[in-house]
């Protein structure tokens, strides 16, 4: 996986409030992938958070691995197995991107 582009016809569909070591949900901490026709677009406000990216759901050693600092984004493909950690400052919102309208379906599945 690469820092994949999302598709400029694309739209944001839901963007997560901001999220720190306090109140992030345990699914971001463990295996995950967002949804068939959904990216993933993880932005760090302050602090750093790590992305590690997995071949498949049942892989535990990683192929991608990304430090994200405070300004800076990752963009996570559709049905792309990965997770995060957060240093103790981290800051961050997740935008899920899609082609179509989306409200009423999930944009993340958890192992």
């Amino acid at each position: 996986m690469s820092h994949l582009r999302i598709p400029k016809n694309w739209t944001i569909q839901r963007s997560t409030g901001f999220f720190t070591k306090e109140n992030v949900p345990a699914a971001l901490l463990g295996h995950h992938n967002t949804a068939e026709g959904v990216f993933g677009q993880l932005c760090v406000m302050e602090g750093q958070v790590t992305y590690y990216g997995f071949a498949n759901s049942e892989e535990t050693e990683a192929e991608v691995k990304v430090v994200i600092n405070a300004g800076q984004f990752v963009t996570s493909p559709p049905q792309y197995w990965h997770r995060i950690e957060l240093s103790d400052d981290a800051q961050f919102n997740i935008n899920f991107w899609s082609e179509s309208d989306k409200s009423n379906k999930p944009m993340f599945h958890t192992k």
